[in-house]
């Protein structure tokens, strides 16, 4: 279908909306500004019909907005949770509502899907901090020292890589590599928290992840003398961040810890939507944001998840020599699975 088309089909508004999607209405209400939910329908309309004549599938990160995560997301989650569901994937077409290197990893474990991503742009500043070259170099300078890429990383760095990891799982890979020394990457802030988690000695590297590394501990010492909140923070923040927090853990883990904890009021350090779409889940929550927008994740809305569904365009490869190496490395990552403790 010609790109031209995008325009011409372009949802409007229909007073059975309103009824169809009162459910969902009344649960973004207390998510996002009442005055765009009607807005929003008519695009969740549109996408919602437009995946099931496609067969498609899409997937939403946990950091995407609302309306997209609620509204036409058929599974959610963080970056581990994502990838096994591509692994486990039985629909034809593949819409990755995330950022490119989670489209890659989609691609290369369901290889014979069609993987979608609605923005080609939406990139990551750690997978854009490090290369493949880069990680020879390493390799060259500790030879015989495995490696271990966070899952933020191109398909091109997993393919150089021993195994991957999340930040739900990356101290118990790090330690089943059975080495007394292990080269992490990208993230200096995540391997600085792993490397006090384990007694395996870390060679990092200096990226960062644009959204977590501007947080500092004054913002989070004033949260919660101004709020009287509890602190969860990302291990992806600054280590004195991380030191003033309740609790620090992955996305996942920083749902599971509300569901035990329970606190009355929370500040989630880590991106907005985040706390947006938890809220959902537990409404008795006071949530204070003191948070920070990932450009790359917004970069990603409903008008371009349905010009994706509507063209099939932005598909996402990955050449088979590199998807052959880089799935090794993933593979590795879902066997050691989530042993995250909360």
């Amino acid at each position: 279908m010609p790109t031209n088309t995008a325009a011409a089909h372009r949802p409007r508004w229909t007073p059975d909306l309103a009824e169809r999607y009162a459910e969902l209405s009344a649960k973004l209400e207390q998510l996002v500004p009442c005055l765009e939910v009607p807005m929003h329908l008519p695009w969740i309309d549109a996408i919602n019909r437009l995946k099931r004549e496609r067969g498609a599938m899409i997937m939403a990160h946990s950091y995407q907005s609302p309306e997209i995560f609620h509204g036409v997301a058929d599974f959610t989650g963080d970056s581990l949770a994502l990838a096994q569901a591509a692994a486990d994937c039985d629909a034809g077409i593949i819409v990755l509502c995330g950022v490119h290197f989670m489209a890659e990893s989609a691609k290369i474990l369901a290889p014979d899907r069609t993987v979608l991503i609605p923005d080609l742009e939406a990139g990551c500043s750690l997978a854009s901090s490090i290369t493949a070259d880069d990680v020879r170099a390493l390799r060259a300078q500790h030879p015989g020292v495995p490696v271990v890429s966070y899952v933020n990383t191109s398909a091109a760095v997993k393919a150089v890589s021993d195994a991957c990891c999340t930040s739900a799982n990356a101290v118990q890979v790090v330690e089943a590599m059975g080495a007394g020394k292990v080269i992490f990457l990208p993230d200096r802030f995540l391997g600085a928290y792993v490397a006090s988690q384990t007694d395996v000695e870390l060679v990092l590297w200096n990226g960062a992840c644009e959204v977590h590394e501007q947080f500092t501990a004054q913002q989070a010492r004033h949260t919660r003398e101004r709020f009287e909140a509890k602190l969860v923070a990302h291990p992806e923040c600054p280590p004195d961040v991380l030191a003033e927090a309740d609790f620090v853990g992955s996305t996942s883990a920083m749902g599971r810890w509300l569901e035990k904890e329970k606190p009355q009021r929370v500040a989630l350090i880590t991106e907005c939507s985040m706390a947006d779409n938890l809220k959902a889940q537990f409404p008795a929550i006071d949530f204070v944001k003191p948070c920070n927008l990932c450009p790359h994740m917004k970069r990603i809305t409903l008008e371009n998840i349905h010009a994706c569904l509507l063209e099939l365009k932005h598909e996402v490869h990955v050449p088979a020599d590199v998807a052959a190496d880089a799935r090794r490395a993933l593979e590795r990552m879902l066997a050691v699975g989530r042993r995250e403790r909360v």
